[in-house]
């Protein structure tokens, strides 16, 4: 064994720390480094686990990526969808995609003797995924599409439910308008009560039968204002969008779910700047602490260090013995610190403690994400930018006559 680690190791449990200053200033050492990677990891997994959540959430309404024809522009009245170049098959055998479902979507007013709403009516059609939707809702069921004849069961958000004073079972008249024509009425009965936690969809969106929209725009029988695609994760809509591209038919265009409502993708963005801030203040932290740490073990062992040259040690076998001897004091810190960081995520993860207003963060309670990959960088970072920031400070050590340091009390 190399002699700076023989040596730091002997002096780092050593039984004399215990009974001197080294017993304080290993205790803060380690505080601060416990510190450190309980705030970074909770910002870390809690920063991630909401960027996740909000993305996860608002594809799994309305679609990773979705297919709208060109003259749809950004009205909600879809426009219908062009064949020509339009291959829904292959898109459905793509690896990483799991379905594929058609929709139409009208603007209209739901209204009552208590109050009315604007609202975007969304009409799906029999390949509607009712077991993705599921964890939505909050009483009721979606209802079930044949695209034979009408179907006039409806699914409202939770918000427009109070607004309206409505509950599942209930009847309620919906107004559609189009264009130099009269207004068009239609009775639909409440189905079932979903919440998304998104504000801007739980405020508008109605779920019904693609029918209704079909009759209302004269739409064929066949015809579709769009179609949602849903990937297996998340993460592969970035690889696989360019190819959903070249499947669409030039007329038509693709949009991933994050580009469709631009001020949570500009709220979302705001979390990377957030989580790197705050790991940069916390390691600035550390380090001092760690620094501090370093500079007074060496004023403590200045006889020890005058010794060490006596008997022939170099300054550089004695810099990379005190520099080993502080990251071993780091190595508790940082494994308490992971038990507790840790701790209080899984804690977060299965009981939900820590809660939210959905109106401000799109989501009900704190979500966190658990990445083994992030959790031991977070540490090995930690504890490689520690070691690195020693070195300068060591060099104090070049500084230290033997004959001065022997005397040295």
């Amino acid at each position: 064994m190399k002699f700076p680690l023989y040596f730091s190791r002997k002096i780092a449990f050593s039984k004399d720390n215990k009974n001197n200053l080294s017993r304080v200033i290993i205790f803060i050492g380690r505080l601060s480094v416990a510190l450190g990677i309980i705030v970074s990891l909770i910002t870390v997994s809690t920063g991630f686990g909401s960027k996740k959540a909000i993305k996860e959430r608002l594809a799994d309404f309305s679609g990773h990526v979705t297919v709208k024809s060109t003259r749809s522009n950004s009205s909600y009245n879809t426009s219908v969808l062009d064949n020509q170049g339009l291959d829904i098959k292959k898109i459905r055998q793509l690896p990483d995609v799991e379905s594929a479902q058609k929709y139409a979507m009208l603007t209209g007013i739901m209204r009552n003797e208590h109050n009315f709403a604007g609202i975007i009516f969304k009409g799906i059609g029999k390949d509607f995924d009712s077991l993705r939707f599921k964890k939505f809702l909050l009483a009721g069921a979606t209802p079930t599409i044949t695209e034979k004849g009408y179907n006039n069961g409806v699914v409202i958000s939770q918000k427009i439910a109070n607004d309206l004073h409505l509950k599942v079972k209930d009847s309620i008249v919906t107004v559609f308008s189009r264009t130099d024509q009269q207004p068009i009425y239609r009775k639909f009965e409440v189905v079932g009560i979903y919440k998304t936690d998104i504000k801007m969809i739980d405020d508008q969106f109605v779920i019904g039968d693609i029918n209704h929209v079909r009759k209302i725009q004269d739409m064929k029988p066949d015809e579709v204002g769009g179609i949602d695609i849903f990937f297996k994760d998340i993460d592969d809509v970035d690889g696989d969008f360019p190819e959903i591209e070249k499947l669409i038919g030039y007329k038509n265009y693709a949009e991933k779910a994050t580009e469709k409502f631009p001020q949570i993708t500009d709220w979302i963005s705001i979390f990377d700047t957030n989580i790197a801030l705050i790991i940069i203040i916390m390691l600035i932290v550390v380090v001092i602490n760690i620094i501090m740490v370093l500079l007074i073990l060496i004023i403590e062992r200045t006889n020890s260090i005058g010794l060490l040259k006596t008997l022939g040690a170099s300054n550089s076998q004695i810099r990379a013995t005190f520099i080993n001897y502080t990251l071993i004091i780091m190595i508790p810190g940082l494994l308490y610190g992971n038990m507790i960081g840790l701790g209080l995520i899984l804690i977060q993860k299965f009981f939900g403690i820590i809660k939210l207003n959905p109106e401000n963060y799109y989501v009900s309670t704190v979500p966190v994400d658990l990445n083994p990959f992030v959790i031991i960088s977070i540490s090995l970072g930690i504890l490689i930018i520690s070691g690195l920031a020693l070195i300068i400070p060591s060099y104090l050590i070049s500084k230290i006559s033997p004959v001065k340091a022997i005397k040295y009390n």
